[in-house]
């Protein structure tokens, strides 16, 4: 781990032993171990202190990495392309997630930069957007779908419950999802959906919204609990009943 060694690319924690990857130092290491591996990085977004963010201009990709904290030794990695994250991963070793993010933002496919970095990970969907893009709808709901597969999404599985159930529904599928604090509702707007929401509000919070019944998913309107269910299947069945009749797909 030779990247520990350049100069000013970190300082250590006080007190504590850890590492505090501030004013550029991650984006110092990084620039030190492409050097090292005879790899090409672009020059960083220098927007974020702690974050190296890199984007290739001509084909919108993009790659997040940020550094071990507090709650995790290892880097985060998330790869963007075709207007989606399309993969994440994690790792100790940042020769390993410079090799990767070389790759991606070097061309790469999914498949290939897995290859090069094998901590890199990716749902069947992304492997398909790559090659067709699915449309804007569609895509919003497989983003959603997908954090359940990653950090911190991961540890809220009710709220993921209720996008599962929603979108088994067809008539909400054609619908815009649009999430606030893990709260669901839906839109018949692609762009600006906040302007066209339609039907109820699903909050799949234990507790509730304002601290009720632990362990109930719950359907609002206009601020006001219409129902408590014990499942989200349930839930979404009352948000299909309410639509309006003979709605359509978002436009």
């Amino acid at each position: 781990m030779a990247w520990f060694g350049h100069t000013g690319a970190m300082n250590s924690g006080v007190g504590a032993g850890r590492i505090l990857w501030e004013d550029g130092a991650l984006r110092a290491a990084m620039r030190g171990a492409a050097e090292g591996l005879g790899l090409e990085l672009p020059e960083a977004d220098e927007k974020s202190r702690r974050l190296a963010e890199y984007v290739d201009g001509e084909s919108g990709r993009r790659v997040m990495v940020s550094p071990p904290d507090s709650g995790r030794r290892a880097f985060q990695v998330r790869l963007h392309g075709n207007r989606a994250p399309l993969a994440f991963g994690a790792s100790s070793d940042l020769a390993k997630v410079v090799t990767a993010t070389a790759a991606w933002i070097g061309g790469a496919g999914l498949e290939e930069t897995k290859a090069r970095a094998s901590f890199v990970r990716y749902r069947p969907w992304a492997l398909t957007h790559e090659q067709k893009p699915f449309g804007k709808v569609e895509l919003e709901w497989l983003i959603k779908l997908d954090r359940v597969h990653t950090p911190p999404y991961n540890r809220h599985p009710r709220a993921h419950a209720v996008l599962a159930a929603a979108y088994a529904q067809p008539v909400l599928r054609g619908l815009m999802p649009v999430n606030s604090h893990y709260n669901l509702w839906f839109s018949t707007a692609i762009e600006e959906p906040w302007r066209s929401k339609v039907g109820y509000v699903l909050s799949p919070y234990e507790g509730g919204v304002y601290g009720s019944d632990a362990g109930l998913y719950e359907v609002w309107k206009a601020g006001e609990v219409v129902a408590r269910t014990e499942t989200a299947e349930e839930a979404v069945a009352l948000v299909v009943a309410g639509l309006p009749e003979g709605i359509g797909p978002a436009v």
